[in-house]
Parts: C-alpha cells; sequence; structure tokens
C-alpha cells in the first residue's frame, strides 16, 4: 500500500453504520499513462484511453459539438483539439514544476478525466463516492499530492495504493508473491508477504510500454528506409503482435514511402526491440528475491504474477522464466487472466476491506 498516511488529512470518514455500503459507492481506479480502468461496487467496470482534448477554437467546438473529448474519441480528433496525455511514467506531467503552466493544464486535464471516470460509474446524487487509486509503487510525493488534488473535486473520500499490491489483492495472492504490472509508463514489482508491503519491498522501473515504443520505432527506422510512420502506428503494431518468443508468423505491416502503401517485414526489428524489456525485469526480480528472507526466496521465485497490458507480450512469461533460470537457478512466471481490470478491481476490494482510518477525507 502507498504511504497514505504521509499526506492524509487528520479528519478521516466518520464510521460507517452497519450494512456500510449503504449511501456510499466504492469505486477502484486505475489510473494508467495509457489506460484508465474502473470498477465499481454497483457493478459497472469501465475502460479508456488515459487522453483528454479540449476544442482549439470556435470551429473546432462546433464541428466536434462537445466541450471536452475523452479517450479515443480524444485521440482521433487531436488535431482539432488541445490534446493532453496528463500522465507520463505513471505520474501527473509537471509534479516536479507544480507553479508551471504546463503543471496547471495537465492538472486540469487530470480533474476531467477523473471526473469523467467516475461518472462512467453513474453514482447516485446521494451517494458519497469512496475511490481508491492505483498509482505506481514508487510513486512520489508530490505526485500522490498530485493525484488527490485532482480528485478532490469528484470523490468524498480517497486513498492510493500501488498498482501492483492492487493485482495481487484483485485474486487474493498476498502470500510469497512477486507481481510484475507492466503498464505503459511504468513497471511495477511488488513482493507479498502477508502484509501491507513497504518502500522495500517495491521497485519501480521507468522500461514499460512506452519505453518500448520507442525502442520499436527506432528498429523500424533501420529497418524500413524512406518509410513514413507515427510513434502511434508503432504503439498499434505493438499492441497487435508484440512478441520474444519463436516466430509463428512473419509481421508484415505497410507503411507509405512518398505517400506509396508499401510492405515491410517488421519480425525481427520487432522482435529484438521486445526483448530488451526482459532484463531490467529479471534485475529487479533478482534484487526482490535476493534481499527476502532465505527461507522463504524459493517460494518467491515459483510464484512470480504478470500483469498490465505489457504482459500481453507474447512468450514473455516464458522468456522471463528463461532468463531467471540464468540469473536466479529457476523459477515460475504465470500471466493474470485479467490484466485490463485487475488493478481496478483490487482497488475496488480493497475500498470495501479498508477502516475508517486509512482513508483520506476530500470534502
Amino acid at each position: 500500500m502507498s504511504d497514505q498516511k504521509e499526506s492524509s488529512n487528520p479528519q478521516t470518514p466518520d464510521p460507517l453504520p452497519e450494512g456500510k455500503d449503504h449511501g456510499v459507492l466504492y469505486v477502484g481506479v486505475d489510473l494508467g499513462t495509457s489506460r484508465t480502468s474502473v470498477c465499481a461496487s454497483n457493478g459497472v467496470r469501465e475502460t479508456l484511453a488515459s487522453y483528454v482534448g479540449y476544442p482549439k477554437d470556435v470551429v473546432s467546438r462546433k464541428a466536434l459539438g462537445k466541450e471536452v473529448l475523452f479517450g479515443q474519441e480524444a485521440l482521433d480528433n487531436r488535431l482539432s483539439l488541445r490534446f493532453f496525455r496528463p500522465l507520463e511514467k505513471g505520474e501527473l506531467k509537471g509534479t516536479d514544476q507544480a507553479d508551471s503552466q504546463d503543471a496547471k493544464e495537465n492538472l486540469a486535464a487530470a480533474k476531467d478525466l477523473i471526473h469523467h471516470t467516475i461518472q462512467l460509474c453513474m453514482p447516485r446524487k446521494d451517494e458519497l463516492i469512496y475511490a481508491v487509486i492505483g498509482v505506481p509503487a514508487q510513486a512520489s510525493i508530490h505526485n500522490k499530492k498530485a493525484i488527490i488534488e485532482a480528485a478532490r473535486d469528484t470523490v468524498d473520500s480517497v486513498m492510493l495504493c500501488s498498482e501492483p499490491f492492487a493485482v495481487a489483492y484483485s485474486i487474493d495472492r498476498l502470500m510469497d508473491v512477486l507481481v510484475i504490472d507492466i503498464g505503459a509508463g511504468t513497471v511495477d514489482l511488488c513482493r507479498m508477504h502477508g502484509t501491507m508491503p513497504e518502500d522495500a519491498d517495491q521497485i519501480t522501473l521507468y522500461t514499460g510500454g512506452d519505453w518500448l515504443d520507442q525502442e520499436i520505432y527506432k528498429e523500424f527506422q533501420a529497418a524500413c528506409p524512406g518509410a513514413d510512420f507515427t510513434i502511434n502506428m508503432v504503439k498499434s503494431i505493438k499492441e497487435k503482435y508484440a512478441f520474444v518468443g519463436d516466430v509463428l508468423d512473419p509481421v508484415k505491416v505497410e507503411f507509405p514511402v512518398k505517400g506509396k502503401p508499401t510492405t515491410f517485414d517488421v519480425t525481427e526489428p520487432l522482435r529484438k526491440a521486445c526483448k530488451r524489456i526482459i532484463p531490467p525485469i529479471v534485475e529487479a526480480i533478482h534484487e526482490l528475491v535476493a534481499s527476502f528472507d532465505p527461507e522463504f526466496q524459493e517460494r518467491l521465485r515459483r510464484n512470480v504474477l504478470l500483469a498490465g497490458g505489457g504482459s500481453q507480450i507474447r512468450a514473455l512469461d516464458v522468456e522471463i522464466e528463461k532468463e531467471m533460470k540464468e540469473r536466479l537457478g529457476g523459477g515460475r512466471v504465470e500471466r493474470i487472466e485479467d490484466p485490463l481490470y485487475a488493478g481496478a478491481n483490487g482497488a475496488l476490494k480493497i475500498a470495501h476491506d479498508m477502516p475508517g482510518e486509512y482513508w483520506q477525507q476530500l470534502r
């Protein structure tokens, strides 16, 4: 769990009466750099791309018919918008320069994104909203405060938790397990041993999906001479074809060359780039295993869970196991079944289970 007490308001929510769900909507939010997912106690589950856009001028406002756009709709119309992806590397952009115009604009976009996400849960007007929000395992104090501020106008009480902890909580794997949550902004690792994880139990890497997109982009530049393509095109190819094991079918894509669609075989450059995600993950696994109680290290090695969008890279579990055999003498890696909603569902379960002293009251 994140360090809620560092930034918590001394005023905590009043204890709820027997049948505590009455009048309260519990919400679990996985606030991701690339995607935001939410699960609510009324059964709603939604996900959207973490994009926010505002019409640039009166013409775009008339053409779009909206004051603000979210998700894929914002991405598709980004040329007509002041376009924001308010999170970067798992944090709100500009938290290191809180008074800058960039920081203020991204905070405003994050507020709108959180508000829109909560509204997708269709809360009743008479309900209090208690939200648990997942953040990177080693999110800075400044970033935690910024996320709480972004949620202030939308939720009544909030709690932050580390994203891999939420994943572990969602599937009740809380003993001697190491969770790896591979997101767009960060790769978060957390070892669980039946208690709230401490700082020493968690590692955040910045070799997530965005970093991998850049690595693939560079490989494609070398392998596809004369081709024109964007980082969004690379991201789409990665999400559809990414792999690290043996080749099943060649990966062929079309890029324009001087305006003419041209087919390129990108199988090897794609695999070469994707394999770069493995060494830093295994190095972090090694660090968390080696610093664990020696009587329980074997259990930890044999209980590594892959979560997050990046876990869907084909054969990633197998290749990490191979690397672990070389570095750690063995290990077992498995993927969780619901990578899209595991973090949000875990955050929702935490919301149901945590007593009042863990919450920060916002209004």
